[in-house]
This record gives structure tokens, C-alpha cells and sequence, in this order.
């Protein structure tokens, strides 16, 4: 019996005819690589613009805090101008009379309140029976009084305050509980 052979070179395909039936692999990866290689280089890039601006708003930042550091009192000193402007008029009067002077208190007084309350700078006098706080006050001594217990009962001496927050407490005479 014969048997019919097969023949070889109809089932083999060749180098040539086998890169015609379909897309070849080495050329997709080469677009691959190349395509990721640019995106990459892209991302580097931007990697770097971004690092060079962060550094760059961290070193303005810095700069800010310095100047802010630097210039922080130059609003309340020029607000305190006029009051030395006013004491130094106030010693080239040779002959003022004490009127005057009085006069001239008052309204340097007057100005360098003026300049404090620009610059946020409050005014710590409880009135009296007022409760203590121990936070804004500062009990100089205890004292017999009609008044409730732990309450003001004169101040002895100013407070200030600074945006709320305490300078220096004022100091002041507390009613003694009975």
C-alpha cells in the first residue's frame, strides 16, 4: 500500500510568507518601548518642573517669613510718630504755662490711645463686680467687701491685650469670700 507522503513544503511556511500573515511582535515592542520612552521623558520632566516650583514657592516663602519677621512693628511705629512728634513740640515750648502742659498731656494721650487701638491693642479695666479671671486679671489682694466673693473690686493697675492675647494682665484687688 502506498501511503501518500506528505509534502514538506506545502506545510512549512517561509521566513518571507510568515511575516506577511500577521503583524510581527519585534516591531510592536520596538513601538512599545519607544512609545513608553517618551512618556516617560514626558512624566521626567514634568517631575522636575514641579520640584523646581515647589522649591521655588518654599525659598518665597521663606523670604515672606523674613520680611514679616523683619517689618512685623513698622505699622505700630508709624503710628507712634505723631505721639513723639507731639512730646518733642511739647519740650521746645520754653514758658508753656500748666494749663498747657495739661492740654498737651491729654491730647498726646489722646494719640498714643489712638495708636493702640489701631494696632489692636485693647484695654484690660474690669469694672468692679466684675468676676475674676484669673486669665486677664491678676489678684494683688484680697480684700473685705459687700461685693460677691472672687469679683473685682478696684484695679490697681491697666491690662493690655494684643489680638486676645494677653500682654499683661491687669492687676487688681479682689473681693474676699465672706
Amino acid at each position: 500500500m502506498n501511503s501518500p507522503t506528505p509534502d514538506a513544503s506545502s506545510d512549512a511556511q517561509t521566513p518571507a510568507s510568515a511575516a506577511s500573515a500577521g503583524p510581527n511582535p519585534t516591531t510592536d515592542a520596538e513601538a512599545q518601548l519607544a512609545d513608553l520612552q517618551a512618556r516617560h521623558a514626558e512624566v521626567s520632566d514634568a517631575y522636575l518642573r514641579a520640584k523646581a516650583e515647589t522649591e521655588n514657592v518654599r525659598r518665597r516663602a521663606e523670604d515672606d517669613v523674613a520680611k514679616a519677621r523683619k517689618f512685623a512693628i513698622e505699622a505700630f511705629a508709624e503710628s507712634l510718630l505723631p505721639v513723639l512728634d507731639s512730646l518733642e513740640a511739647a519740650t521746645a515750648i520754653a514758658n508753656a504755662t500748666t494749663e498747657q502742659m495739661q492740654e498737651g498731656v491729654h491730647a498726646t494721650l489722646r494719640q498714643f490711645t489712638t495708636a493702640l487701638e489701631k494696632n489692636r491693642i485693647a484695654v484690660i479695666a474690669p469694672p468692679p463686680g466684675t468676676r475674676f479671671d484669673p486669665n486677664r486679671h491678676q489678684a494683688m489682694s484680697v480684700v473685705p467687701s459687700e461685693q460677691e466673693a472672687n469679683t473685682v473690686v478696684f484695679v490697681l493697675q491697666k491690662g493690655y491685650l494684643l489680638n486676645e492675647r494677653v500682654l499683661r494682665p491687669a492687676l487688681v484687688a479682689v473681693a474676699a469670700p465672706k
